[in-house]
């Protein structure tokens, strides 16, 4: 009675506005005191699980499959649920079936001869573990997860004990019907579906959907249906913000990594951008150029591409990139403020030696055939090349795919999220050489920390929202391209993106791009703190996540750093760094008992997963457990339902008073 006493008739006055209007939705004094029990019982429910990754890269099939198994999740709970009762093939079963219901069943049922015993079987068991993976949660949070058609009959299952003699008969009852109404299909796929989503509560995605993978169209597709997740922007997802919102220089990049890992299907198939003039531009251009400097960054063993189809990819390429420099030239000169000028190189190659001098060395290039440079003027666009850039300007900009996906990446992202103590943002926040937080100019203004990340977010909304052509739009579609690869970008923070020296000089040397000053000071704790105190991030366990550059795990780097202030979990999710980082990708879980580092070995596909139910072989560290179950009361979530559990107490004191009137029902 402590918090009610503190309550006076004085402060319900106060509050009399904001009292009248919640008394709507908890019209007496039942519905307050109802509403109050049941928030105080979630605040003592141990928390959700939270589940991390970062660097996605397009690989639908590895991000799927680390969903649909919970990072390994649901592999250990089935060993804890039936140990040594049954065999390991059976478990092994039993999880391919939960990963991927509909296309197991089918395989069931070719090779099964007593399908209703497999049924009854299989029921039971998926009923023990739904029964399990529910319980941390209330049964109003189990109910809105569950399919309307079966919701009845599966709350009666989760919520009856099978121990009980007087239930088992009901149970069974509830079982055999299922089957005999040929419903056991339907019902399975139902419970394989709510195992999945109770057993992560959470999704956070520290950027870089996009790129490199076959399948970034298809990973935003599931994340648009999740449950609950958010999104950290990444430099990757910027790229194609810019080009969703008619950068051409964004568009040119996008288009560029894409030639460069063979990905024409996520652009063509996935978002319908018209390749055609390029192509035919590229076929005529290019005709007598080996292009061998172009050629996709593929595995030509599995590749669903023939050589005369890998020839055509490389011309485009080339074709692209010669584009992308030309547009990347124009903003370059018109914002001198980006300070971008070394990144202007075609007026210092010298055609006729097929040489080019960079910082008064002179260096041979790998490729000296240039048709469409004018050497008098070398960053002009042909008319030719002018026709292509405004056909997918259009092609991008009128995509309703690409619009659908947009909507979902400003919705449920942001530059930063602050969520139960962790900052999470992709890639860095500039400081300088001193460890100070560093000031970037903006407009004329100065802003470092929190507020160099919300006025960057700002102006990625400006750049996709805006609708008057001004010069506020037109500085934010500059700038996103900035933010793909300008030195002073948090979603970067390099000296450069040596990606003219990359293509066309041999000399390692010129392919350095230096790290700004966080990649070097985040190993300290003192910086970790600094930069956690200027977000106001509180708690005793309090940590900044990061994705964005590659953890070596094969050279023995370490993605904990900082004393545990810090945890790196870009593994690798994309085929390309598989050789780079030893390992394919991270899941940083959070549960109620601490958290814990998943490190994922390469997925072969998804076929060998149904049929020979193999799974991502996971190796789990722990990186930081506590004494103490953290419920729901120590999150963010539990400072809500506890300002709530305040407001109702006062609304409670008010109808009791008289202060505030109860509503006929």
């Amino acid at each position: 009675m402590g918090t009610y006493k503190q309550i006076t008739p004085e402060i319900i006055q106060k509050d009399i506005r904001y009292l009248e209007l919640l008394s709507h939705n908890f019209p007496t004094i039942a519905a307050a005191s109802t509403e109050i029990i049941n928030l105080e019982a979630i605040m003592n429910l141990p928390k959700g699980t939270e589940h991390f990754l970062a660097d996605l890269h397009g690989e639908n099939e590895a991000f799927q499959h680390v969903l649909r198994n919970a990072s390994g999740a649901i592999k250990r709970k089935v060993n804890e649920i039936f140990g040594n009762t049954l065999r390991e093939s059976e478990k092994k079963e039993i999880c391919t079936l939960i990963y991927y219901p509909e296309q197991k069943l089918q395989l069931v049922k070719e090779v099964e001869t007593d399908l209703v015993d497999w049924y009854i079987i299989t029921l039971n068991q998926l009923v023990k573990i739904c029964q399990n993976v529910s319980s941390k949660y209330t049964r109003s949070k189990v109910r809105k997860a569950l399919p309307k058609e079966f919701s009845y009959i599966i709350q009666e299952l989760l919520h009856e004990s099978s121990m009980d003699p007087n239930k088992q008969a009901y149970i069974n009852v509830i079982i055999s019907t299922i089957i005999d109404t040929y419903r056991a299909d339907d019902f399975i796929v139902a419970m394989c579906n709510l195992i999945q989503r109770l057993t992560i509560d959470s999704l956070h995605i520290l950027g870089d959907i996009f790129d490199r993978g076959p399948g970034p169209h298809i990973i935003m597709d599931t994340l648009c249906n999740y449950h609950h997740f958010d999104i950290q922007w990444g430099n990757h997802d910027i790229l194609w913000m810019g080009a969703a919102s008619g950068n051409n220089c964004c568009i040119a990049n996008v288009l560029r990594l894409a030639m460069r890992y063979g990905n024409l299907s996520a652009l063509e198939d996935g978002y319908g951008i018209n390749l055609l003039p390029l192509a035919t531009f590229a076929m005529e251009t290019y005709a007598n150029d080996p292009c061998t400097c172009f050629v996709p960054n593929i595995d030509q063993t599995v590749s669903p591409y023939n050589d005369k189809t890998i020839r055509l990819i490389a011309q485009m390429h080339k074709a692209i990139c010669i584009i992308q420099f030309k547009l990347e030239a124009e903003i370059i000169k018109r914002r001198p403020e980006f300070e971008m000028e070394d990144r202007l190189l075609l007026h210092h190659i010298d055609y006729a030696n097929q040489t080019i001098t960079i910082n008064n060395k002179k260096y041979p290039l790998r490729d000296g055939l240039f048709p469409t440079i004018d050497p008098e003027n070398p960053y002009k666009l042909s008319d030719e090349e002018k026709d292509i850039v405004q056909k997918l300007h259009n092609s991008f900009t009128r995509s309703e795919k690409l619009r659908k996906h947009m909507k979902c990446l400003f919705q449920y992202g942001c530059m930063y999220t602050v969520c139960n103590s962790n900052l999470l943002f992709h890639a860095s926040m500039p400081l300088n050489e001193d460890g100070s937080l560093k000031e970037i100019d903006i407009l004329g203004k100065k802003y470092k920390g929190e507020s160099l990340l919300k006025c960057i977010g700002q102006l990625i909304r400006t750049a996709y929202f805006a609708e008057n052509e001004n010069e506020e739009k037109n500085f934010a579609i500059d700038y996103v391209w900035y933010l793909w690869c300008g030195k002073n970008s948090p979603a970067f923070d390099k000296s450069k993106m040596a990606t003219f020296e990359r293509y066309f000089i041999d000399d390692k040397e010129t392919h350095v791009e230096q790290k700004g000053a966080y990649y070097i000071l985040r190993d300290r704790e003192d910086i970790c703190d600094m930069i956690l105190d200027e977000f106001g991030v509180e708690g005793e366990h309090r940590h900044i996540i990061n994705g964005h550059v590659p953890v070596k795990a094969m050279k023995g780097e370490k993605p904990i750093k900082a004393n545990g202030k810090l945890m790196v979990i870009d593994g690798g999710f994309s085929k390309a760094y598989h050789s780079e980082t030893g390992i394919a990708g991270y899941t940083l879980v959070y549960h109620s008992r601490g958290f814990q580092l998943v490190q994922h070995e390469p997925f072969t596909s998804t076929q060998r997963a149904i049929e020979e139910g193999l799974d991502i072989k996971s190796t789990t560290q722990i990186v930081e457990m506590s004494t103490k179950r953290m419920m729901v009361k120590d999150t963010d979530k539990g400072k809500e339902l506890a300002i709530q559990i305040k407001d109702l107490k006062k609304l409670l004191i008010g109808y009791r008073t008289g202060i505030v009137k109860e509503k006929s029902v």
